[in-house]
């Protein structure tokens, strides 16, 4: 089978149709269900905010097929502190009609590039449910660490059960004063 080629694309003002999409019970099933129109377009501004940030910072993207230029999907990568220390965490929503060809995985691996390029911190996590075998196969087959069962909240004040998957990008060159 030929592996499906994709690109990401930073979040843009245009891209509040893809997060109503990411938003429909479907997509929201192991996330606490869709959110309100308000919170909807308070995330998007918040996308907004992170893509004009510096990229150590994090980014949301669009996933587009190469192929077609469809849109497949979102992903990003923000920062956080997790135990005391300050990580990324990565989350992704691909579309139900480009499930199952392996997108997620293909999308998880170019952000960790992106992340390797730019960012600062050498740890990326990802927490999904413990009740969604997906979204933990992506983890496991984009070489995440699981490091097992966590209550981990998301919504924000809703503890659900997650796994802890987490991926070293490798230590950070240390900055050298020039001259």
């Amino acid at each position: 089978m030929e592996k499906t080629r994709l690109r990401l694309e930073p979040w843009s003002d245009r891209d509040f149709w893809l997060l109503e999409r990411t938003n429909e019970p479907v997509m929201t099933e192991h996330l606490g269900g869709p959110e309100s129109d308000e919170r909807l377009r308070d995330r998007q501004r918040r996308y907004e905010a992170l893509s004009a940030r510096e990229p150590a910072a994090g980014r949301m993207f669009r996933v587009v097929l190469e192929a077609s230029g469809d849109s497949a999907g979102a992903i990003g990568f923000w920062e956080r502190q997790w135990r005391g220390e300050p990580v990324y965490e990565a989350g992704w929503g691909i579309l139900p009609e480009f499930q199952g060809r392996g997108l997620a995985v293909a999308a998880l691996a170019e952000l960790l590039s992106y992340v390797r390029a730019h960012g600062s911190r050498d740890r990326v996590h990802a927490f999904p449910g413990t009740d969604h075998p997906a979204s933990n196969a992506v983890c496991r087959r984009a070489g995440f660490e699981c490091l097992g069962e966590v209550d981990f909240e998301y919504p924000p004040g809703v503890p659900h059960p997650s796994l802890d998957w987490r991926y070293r990008v490798g230590p950070r060159p240390a900055v050298t004063p020039s001259g």
